[in-house]
């Protein structure tokens, strides 16, 4: 199935992961993966399995050891990480279709 958005996606996912922010880079990719260190694992997985669920409450703990800009960070590699994650089953469902 052709994809007319490959190259914006492309392109969003190498600034979100590669480009330069206040969280490593290595962590924001691994956070797209949807691996997470210990003190992030419940968020990441509250991202990816509902994120509608997310509340000011779960980010409480976080800010002692996440300034905000980092947490906008992770939440956002999170994200697109759980996005690219459902784009790709349902592209999946299609072609078995």
């Amino acid at each position: 199935m052709a994809d007319r958005h490959r190259a914006l996606k492309e392109a969003t996912e190498r600034t979100v992961l590669e480009g330069p922010g206040q969280v490593a880079s290595s962590l924001r990719q691994a956070l797209h993966r949807g691996e997470a260190p210990d003190d992030l694992r419940a968020l990441v997985a509250k991202i990816r399995d509902g994120a509608y669920e997310v509340t000011d409450g779960d980010l409480v703990a976080l800010r002692g050891r996440y300034s905000e800009d980092e947490l906008f960070e992770i939440i956002v590699a999170t994200t697109l990480g759980a996005a690219d994650h459902r784009l790709g089953c349902a592209l999946k469902a299609l072609e078995e279709a």
